[in-house]
């Protein structure tokens, strides 16, 4: 193995939730008066922290989102995760293998604890990320694409950036990774290859990565 930390993005890489929190973001924001396809959501705030959306939409709309926002999408959001919820095809294995190595690892997420615990739960990805292995935007100042996700999660870990590889499958992500000075592989099930630029390596199919890793 040519890492000592193996750190996993989760929405997208180990739960194929972005489908599901992208439609309905996109049409939340449309309900609220800021017209928004599954696409644009897709292009403007997969992989993004929540404060980035109202940033963004401040920014282009002069607006503010209500104050009840989060609470709303995520209730939205969870009770189709418990719905449709399904484990990215391949992640199970690659974590059982990495377990069975060995081999550290752990989740750094733009999402918040609870959405990445209610997801595990639903992809039956649970058993594999005690409190110790979870890392989310809300224990550091600043979300993808800042660095201090990923750094924070490699010093808890014990690990020093440059012997950690990240998993990404967003633009921000990859960004943030770089900046953390880690190799990154980026998973583009959904992300078309040009956008991850900066990318140690580029795979399709998570059942490749334990292969690439070793």
């Amino acid at each position: 193995m040519r890492y000592d930390l193996v750190i996993f993005d989760n929405d997208g890489v180990l739960v194929d939730s972005e489908p599901i929190s992208n439609r309905h973001l996109a049409a939340y924001l449309t309900e609220l008066g800021h017209p928004t396809s599954y696409e644009d959501s897709l292009r403007d705030y997969m992989g993004s922290a929540m404060h980035r959306i109202h940033d963004l939409v401040l920014e282009r709309t002069g607006r503010r989102l209500p104050e009840d926002f989060d609470d709303v999408f995520h209730a939205r959001v969870f009770a189709a995760f418990e719905r449709e919820l399904k484990a990215v095809a391949g992640a199970g294995d690659v974590l059982e293998k990495l377990a069975a190595d060995g081999v550290p690892y752990c989740v750094a997420s733009s999402g918040s604890h609870e959405r990445i615990r209610v997801g595990h739960r639903a992809a039956g990805l649970d058993r594999w990320f005690d409190d110790a292995r979870i890392f989310s935007s809300q224990d550091v100042g600043r979300g993808k694409p800042a660095p201090d996700l990923f750094l924070y999660a490699a010093e808890r870990m014990g690990v020093a950036p440059e012997r950690c590889v990240v998993i990404e499958d967003s633009p921000l992500g990859v960004r943030a990774a770089v900046a953390a000075g880690m190799d990154v592989y980026g998973f583009i099930a959904m992300t078309p290859a040009e956008r991850l630029t900066g990318v140690t390596q580029l795979f399709s199919d998570m059942g490749e990565l334990a292969g690439l890793l070793a």
